[in-house]
């Protein structure tokens, strides 16, 4: 099981740490995917984190904005926002799927947090 938090009501240009947590399994040898999806809107990739090399993927959109980064010893992947943007306002939400898997695809992944707000005001 996931969950994801974190989230809340920020301005323009603040940040804000997103947190994924597991239970009932570690996160070794996953890939941890974030993903938003705002009103209206499809599903977005937002950045992912393979945890048995470190690798990272992140979206055009967030890039040089957002880090990915985890805490093993927590089994929990955080996702640093920065310079927060209105158009970042969206639900956002964590994702597991087994292996290294580079990739924002959201069908790849087999397992879902609930979401968490993220609104950004201007």
């Amino acid at each position: 099981q996931l969950q994801a938090f974190g989230g809340g009501l920020v301005q323009a240009g603040g940040s804000l740490r997103l947190s994924c947590a597991a239970s009932g399994f570690t996160f070794d040898d996953y890939t941890i995917g974030w993903f938003r999806q705002a009103p209206g809107k499809e599903r977005e990739g937002v950045s992912c984190l393979s945890m048995s090399d470190g690798d990272t993927y992140y979206a055009d959109s967030v890039k040089g904005r957002f880090t990915i980064s985890s805490d093993n010893a927590k089994n929990t992947v955080y996702l640093q926002m920065n310079s927060l943007k209105p158009e970042d306002t969206a639900v956002y939400y964590c994702a597991a799927v087994y292996g290294s898997y580079w990739s924002l695809v959201s069908a790849g992944y087999d397992y879902w947090g609930q979401g968490t707000l993220v609104t950004v005001s201007t």
